[in-house]
């Protein structure tokens, strides 16, 4: 199906292909893409874009710029072709029989990546969801197999039956069994969210840009032990603890949750609903920020756009800008808090480094300060004044 490794198998020689249709986020240098890759464990020995109005509907780059990637292919050595880009099952297919080299886009690598970082039962369900309803517009590729008659009688289908009508209807199957599954998980976590409820426990949730810092801020924050990495969805399960307040004198519940990243599948969007219901249903969200990255504003308009597409635009935000550490001294801010404009909505902002901790402090004091303000579980789409007055 794929030619993207194993964890313990030697990285897979491959090209990288970025077409600028003119968007305004085009990644000319395909840097994300080629971390994305790295953290799959490809092995990125060649880049190459180019510039079209619309996409070639055979080959998504026209014949010509195929011609030049399979002769870079052969000159290199590469053994798989990944875009930057989603392809069509028909442009993948032809892509394939083009260059005689397995041709993979953006969209199937998250999920590789994904499904080798999911640890939890919920996460590796929703993975296996995302990639079932990915593979179900997929079943026409390069196998022959598929076309073969395998009905009859005593077999299993009906009479004439193709054999890709069967994977078909048993990847039908499946995504029906997973929806059922995770429909009792979000079951569950409606249950922990009323019993939180209940007990009147405020709720904040780290949301950001896939490697700004969210876990490694949760770690500092609560003291805890989630796994981080420099690299791109470092974590995908979500984790809970109490973070305790003192100058608020009161405890509140901080959930560390799946990063987000340009063009993330739909697929995905739909699998990690229950994930990412912990975001919806916050009071607070600490909106992660990688300040080092030269992107940072258009991250932050991506994880906007997710957020309203999940029904999380209207919860308050306080802006957290990670990685002072990482920002040279003649660059760094003359004020580590201030306001900043959110689509329209002026927002608090801190400067911090969850590394060394410069800055952790004012957050603590941040957040104690929008607790105590009165803000009450089920009024999240409320904005604080309070709050703007803490770090103005």
């Amino acid at each position: 199906m794929t030619n993207l490794p194993q964890p313990d198998r030697p990285p897979v020689p491959t090209i990288l292909v970025g077409v600028d249709f003119g968007r305004p986020d085009f990644d000319a240098d395909l840097d994300e893409l080629g971390l994305l890759a790295q953290t799959a464990g490809l092995n990125p020995v060649a880049r190459l874009t180019c510039k079209r109005k619309a996409p070639d509907a055979a080959l998504f780059v026209g014949s010509g710029k195929a011609d030049e990637i399979k002769l870079l292919a052969t000159q290199l050595g590469a053994l798989e072709v990944l875009f930057d880009q989603s392809l069509s099952p028909a442009q993948q297919r032809n892509l394939e029989r083009h260059l005689e080299l397995p041709v993979n886009d953006r969209t199937l690598l998250i999920l590789e990546i994904f499904g080798q970082r999911a640890r939890s039962h919920e996460g590796k369900l929703q993975v296996e969801l995302a990639r079932l309803q990915y593979l179900s517009t997929r079943l026409v590729r390069r196998w022959s197999h598929l076309e073969r008659q395998s009905g009859g009688i005593g077999m299993r289908g009906g009479p004439g039956e193709t054999q890709i009508e069967m994977d078909r209807r048993m990847i039908g199957d499946n995504i029906k069994k997973i929806k059922e599954r995770l429909h009792k998980v979000k079951r569950q976590r409606q249950t922990q969210r009323r019993q939180r409820e209940r007990r009147e426990a405020f709720t904040i949730s780290l949301v950001g840009y896939t490697n700004a810092g969210k876990s490694t801020l949760f770690n500092a924050l609560v003291k805890a032990h989630s796994y981080t990495a420099d690299q791109l969805f470092a974590t995908l399960d979500t984790t809970t603890r109490q973070l305790y307040l003192g100058e608020a004198g009161r405890s509140v519940s901080l959930s560390d949750t799946v990063g987000f990243i340009r063009d993330l599948p739909h697929g995905l969007i739909d699998a990690f609903q229950a994930t990412l219901q912990e975001a919806v249903d916050a009071d607070l969200l600490l909106h992660v920020v990688d300040a080092a990255s030269p992107n940072f504003a258009a991250q932050i308009a991506q994880v906007q756009g997710v957020l309203a597409e999940i029904g999380a635009a209207a919860i308050a935000q306080v802006l957290v800008f990670n990685k002072l550490d990482a920002i040279e001294i003649g660059r760094r801010p003359l004020q580590l808090q201030d306001m900043y404009d959110l689509a329209g909505v002026p927002t608090p902002r801190l400067f911090l480094s969850a590394i060394t901790g410069e800055g952790l402090p004012a957050l603590r004091q941040q957040l104690a300060a929008i607790v105590s303000a009165g803000l009450s579980p089920g009024k999240s789409g409320e904005y604080f004044p309070q709050s703007h007055a803490a770090v103005s």
